[in-house]
């Protein structure tokens, strides 16, 4: 994986931070993308110790800013090998009848038209060179709905779908499309969920011992490493204790 280079959405937490350390520790190039200017100079500088670093400040729901964004890549960053599209959010666990249509809204430009934007400013690039690969990070959300998840199981589900077309329309190109389908992991996703009520988030992950972001980043590292004629195109993954989107084994 010497030279390649990897682009990052959602890096400076979670799945997408453990996975910025993992590509680092394995010589990939990093551009990595968020919205929290503080946090990507931070990881920037930890990372620069091993790799070559550059960063992205910009919101994935703004197209204009996504496309100029990208277009200001530095020169020896422009080449795009692996697309990690991981950002996203969940806002509201409310029965549809009561759903705050700001969070709707919220969820389907970062988690629907994010992923669309990033991925048609960087696509064309790797159609031209017939080599690439897309890691779209979905959820269980995008498998099975549940109770008050309506919204963010729809634009979970339009990942899934979107994963399964991006992979139909680049197959001719060469391109590999990959998706990984997490269970419960347990990062910031809750508290933002729940507006900064951090004993609520904390409630989510009681009882069990739920997935950590490292573990989704050896699985994406695993994926994007096997030789170029394979293609894990579908995972998911959940933790020892989840059986379903709804079905968990607490003590």
């Amino acid at each position: 994986m010497n030279h390649k280079t990897a682009f990052i959405t959602g890096a400076t937490s979670g799945i997408g931070k453990a996975t910025a350390q993992l590509f680092a520790k394995n010589n990939i190039r990093l551009v990595l993308c968020g919205r929290r200017g503080d946090r990507l100079e931070q990881l920037k500088d930890e990372l620069s110790q091993v790799t070559q670093v550059t960063t992205l400040k910009f919101e994935v729901s703004n197209r204009e800013a996504v496309f100029n964004a990208i277009a200001s890549l530095p020169d020896e960053f422009k080449k795009i090998d692996i697309l990690i599209n991981n950002a996203g959010n969940a806002h509201g666990l409310s029965a549809i009848q009561d759903g705050d249509m700001d969070d709707w809204d919220a969820m389907i430009d970062i988690n629907v038209k994010g992923l669309l934007y990033v991925s048609r400013a960087i696509l064309p690039q790797m159609v031209e060179r017939n080599d690439g690969f897309v890691v779209n990070i979905g959820s269980i959300a995008g498998k099975e709905v549940y109770p008050n998840g309506n919204v963010y199981c729809a634009s979970k589900y339009a990942v899934n779908a979107l994963n399964k077309a991006m992979r139909m329309d680049l197959n001719q190109h060469n391109i590999r499309v990959s998706a990984i389908h997490p269970g419960a992991v347990e990062t910031e996703f809750s508290e933002v969920r729940f507006k900064g009520d951090k004993e609520k988030a904390k409630n989510v992950y009681k009882g069990f011992k739920a997935l950590q972001p490292e573990d989704i980043a050896d699985i994406i590292y695993f994926v994007v490493t096997r030789p170029y004629h394979v293609n894990i195109e579908d995972l998911i993954v959940y933790p020892t204790a989840q059986a379903s989107a709804t079905i968990l084994n607490r003590e």
